[in-house]
């Protein structure tokens, strides 16, 4: 409601309210009466200069800071009510209900489903006390809001109390001569009957009928004078009826039949196609009634004076209606021609942007992409000049939203003329970025084939390098991660099939493109990976002159991507299986580069490293990534001119160099975990190999002196595992001690060859210092019991039970 009927309009009823209950009739004036008297009338002097200041006050006031204003005084009145001020915040009269109610529950509550005949004397006497005081309130408005405030109330009175007082209520109304006003306290009442009496149709039918009795006064000469006095025009007036108007019909079409619509259609009709009224009717019936008679309401429509109330916001409302429900199709496309006559012809841009952007999902729904693309054309006509585009970011984005809720196939989507000049009106860099945003996310969830249409990949990777040129140092880590993840599912959706050629132009296109966002040039790298992978398995591992010189591209690069990467871990494993992927195409001077690659790099990793915001110990990692290092050497041939196991070698002296964390064990852990792979190198013939690479057992054919660099390899290692144990029992870390002793135990048992009397020794001398002080898993070394017990039984392993005789559990005293 406009705010200066509003102000008044609850001014008068605190006024009227506070002499009528201050002042109770029959009784002789006194002394005490006096001092109320004057009391009540300082207090409605306060009133009035309340009025005029508020009225002042708000005179400038936007609608915003009305509403805001209004609350205040809605908070104000509720804390005087709590704080006993009973007067000043009668208008709570809700509360009346609360007490009224307690004094039926004494001594037992009363049902729910109460009648007047179970409610005691004495709340009926209270009750019709109130009642009493409100009908002798002189001015209506106030009495009327009262009253229906106090609906519910009758309920203790009659049991016919409510059906008798709403009708009534209607009545009164019509005694209220400003219509806006007016269709306000009908909006009121038809909210309160809705709530205490839904059943009453018949009476929210009459405020119905009763409100288009008053549209004749809108034009009369009282409110056309008012509206010039007040400078206010009549298409912004009219729109102060409409939430009213829809509350009103919301309450009498709710489970309304069809056939009620039908009935409103006539008398819009009879009223000269009133647009106020037909403009509710569209928002207030179900979209199915609206849709079956969309040509209908567009005749309507075009019939109705749009001095008033534009066409286009009449049409806003049909579109919204023929979003939810379908018309007949064969009227669809006429619906839209004759929409769009209208919406074209809008001059303000705001205006227009804000009916076509309903009707663009009419046009989705149903039309195909020339009819989308025509209307695209047409939004990039209107709100181009003068940049209005900048003012209706948000209508331009749900027109985006809407398109893409239908339009999932991107080579249908791209191929409309207009829908990338579209995009180029999003100017404002964080919209454009949430435009494109929306646009993968659609991607990703609907492409269900990998694509090679020049269209599609062009556009997206426009629209991927917008959102990775919106990166800057400012960026959130979340924020990078969503937009990795969504550039990454799009690059995994790429497939040129058996054109590896492009694949890896592609590849080397968005390296360029995505160069800020790690996560994506990782894609990338696995990416090539795979496509080197793909070439050997087309290749049946026999590469042509073509496609050796293929996968050596692909290497290359791997090679020149991975350094550019700031994790050290990602820079590793990638070092490493770009060698192993090298190797398997039988690349092995670029397998030998990437492996020298990841030794090189490793004094570069910190001792802590930050993981999701904490810094964590990179001690763990390390050593898993040495340990996947040492099994890939097994099949790695050496290299000719750098000398016999340069890897390992190369690998051991970086790890006698790193600086590991102060009473760590890891250094003595990768020399432990050395002797398997030296071990393995020592057989005839290896667990395992590559076809086509020839690893150092063919190299070397079982040559003793390559078996004898293996030895004293393994003895060095040994010996400072050793030396370590020796440091630990001087150190008291007996505990650290016995798990090491037990674990080289293990690997001697497992790969060394114990008919080797000193190797025999130093595994029973290495069993009694892991038991020495009892800390040794039993459990544990029980099963290895066992184990021993079982492998002795074997014709070549009959050494083994003189091992046993010499292994003795012991436990910690």
């Amino acid at each position: 409601p406009p705010p200066l009927p509003a102000l008044q309009q609850q001014k008068t009823c605190t006024r009227a309210l506070l002499w009528h209950f201050c002042h109770s009739p029959g009784k002789a004036p006194s002394l005490a009466s006096s001092a109320v008297s004057e009391k009540v009338r300082t207090r409605l002097e306060e009133l009035d200069d309340l009025e005029e200041g508020s009225q002042r006050e708000l005179l400038n006031l936007s609608q915003q800071d009305y509403v805001n204003r209004i609350e205040e005084l809605n908070q104000s009145l509720k804390e005087a009510w709590a704080s006993d001020q009973k007067v000043k915040a009668l208008k709570i009269v809700i509360q009346v209900r609360t007490r009224i109610w307690s004094m039926c529950s004494d001594p037992r509550p009363l049902p729910d489903s109460f009648t007047a005949d179970e409610v005691n004397d004495t709340a009926k006497e209270t009750c019709l006390n109130w009642f009493f005081k409100i009908a002798s309130i002189r001015e209506l408005i106030p009495r009327l809001y009262v009253e229906v405030a106090l609906l519910k109330c009758n309920r203790f009175l009659t049991k016919c109390g409510i059906q008798e007082t709403v009708p009534r209520l209607t009545a009164m109304i019509r005694g209220i001569g400003d219509p806006l006003v007016a269709v306000y306290a009908r909006a009121y009442l038809c909210r309160i009957g809705m709530e205490v009496a839904p059943h009453l149709k018949d009476s929210l039918n009459k405020n119905f009928f009763d409100l288009l009795g008053t549209f004749r006064q809108i034009h009369g000469d009282s409110v056309q004078n008012q509206l010039v006095l007040q400078r206010v025009e009549i298409p912004v007036y009219l729109t102060l009826y409409s939430p009213a108007i829809h509350w009103i019909l919301q309450c009498v079409s709710y489970r309304a039949p069809e056939a009620l619509l039908t009935e409103m259609m006539e008398r819009c009709k009879k009223l000269g196609n009133n647009a106020l009224l037909l403009n509710s009717v569209m928002w207030a019936f179900r979209a199915e009634f609206i849709a079956t008679r969309a040509t209908d309401f567009i005749g309507m429509i075009k019939d109705c004076d749009e001095a008033g109330f534009p066409q286009h916001l009449l049409f806003g409302s049909l579109g919204r209606s023929l979003a939810c429900a379908d018309p007949p199709e064969a009227e669809r496309l006429p619906i839209l021609n004759e929409a769009w006559k209208v919406i074209t012809k809008v001059r303000s841009p705001q205006d227009y942007i804000n009916c076509a952007e309903i009707w663009v999902e009419f046009t989705c729904r149903h039309f195909t992409k020339r009819e989308v693309n025509t209307v695209l054309s047409d939004i990039i006509k209107h709100m181009t000049p003068d940049r209005a585009f900048e003012d209706a970011y948000p209508q331009l984005q749900s027109v985006i939203r809407k398109i893409l809720t239908y339009f999932h196939d991107f080579s249908v989507l791209f191929s409309m003329e207009r829908f990338l000049p579209f995009m180029d009106m999003f100017q404002k860099d964080s919209v454009r970025v949430g435009v494109c945003l929306s646009i993968m996310d659609v991607f990703i969830k609907h492409q269900q084939e990998p694509t090679r249409d020049p269209v599609i990949l062009n556009a997206l990777l426009h629209v991927c390098k917008t959102m990775h040129d919106s990166v800057n140092a400012l960026t959130l880590e979340d924020e990078k991660r969503s937009l990795a993840l969504l550039i990454n599912g799009f690059i995994r959706m790429v497939s040129f099939g058996r054109d590896f050629e492009q694949q890896l132009s592609f590849c080397v296109e968005a390296r360029a493109t995505f160069c800020n966002l790690e996560p994506v040039l990782v894609q990338l790298i696995h990416t090539v990976n795979q496509l080197a992978m793909e070439t050997r398995r087309v290749m049946r591992g026999s590469h042509s002159r073509k496609t050796a010189a293929f996968v050596r591209a692909c290497a290359a690069y791997s090679f020149i991507t991975i350094p550019s990467l700031t994790s050290i871990f990602s820079r590793l494993n990638l070092y490493l299986l770009s060698g192993q992927v090298a190797l398997a195409n039988q690349c092995l001077s670029q397998a030998d580069a990437f492996l020298k690659a990841a030794v090189s790099v490793l004094p570069e990793v910190p001792r802590s490293i930050s993981i999701e915001g904490k810094l964590r110990s990179s001690e763990g990692f390390l050593l898993d990534f040495i340990n996947n290092f040492l099994s890939a050497l097994l099949v790695v041939p050496d290299h000719p001119e750098a000398g016999v196991l340069f890897l390992v070698r190369g690998l051991l002296n970086m790890v006698q160099d790193y600086t590991w964390e102060d009473n760590s064990d890891a250094k003595v852990h990768v020399y432990i975990s050395a002797l398997p792979l030296l071990a393995a190198m020592s057989q005839e013939s290896y667990l395992y190999s590559i076809p086509k690479v020839d690893s150092n057992e063919t190299l070397y054919g079982g040559d003793p002196k390559f078996l004898a660099e293996i030895n004293k390899l393994c003895e060095t290692l040994i010996g400072q595992v050793l030396d370590h144990l020796k440091t630990l029992g001087r150190d008291e870390s007996i505990h650290r001690q016995g798990s090491l002793a037990f674990s080289l135990f293990g690997c001697l048992l497992a790969h060394g060859d114990l008919r080797n009397n000193k190797l025999n020794q130093l595994a029973v001398n290495l069993w009694n210092l892991s038991h020495k002080q009892g800390y040794c898993n039993t459990r544990t070394s029980v099963r290895t019991l066992e184990f021993i017990k079982h492998q002795a039984q074997q014709p070549d392993m009959v050494h083994l039970s003189d091992v046993l005789h010499r292994l003795t559990l012991q436990s910690r005293t």
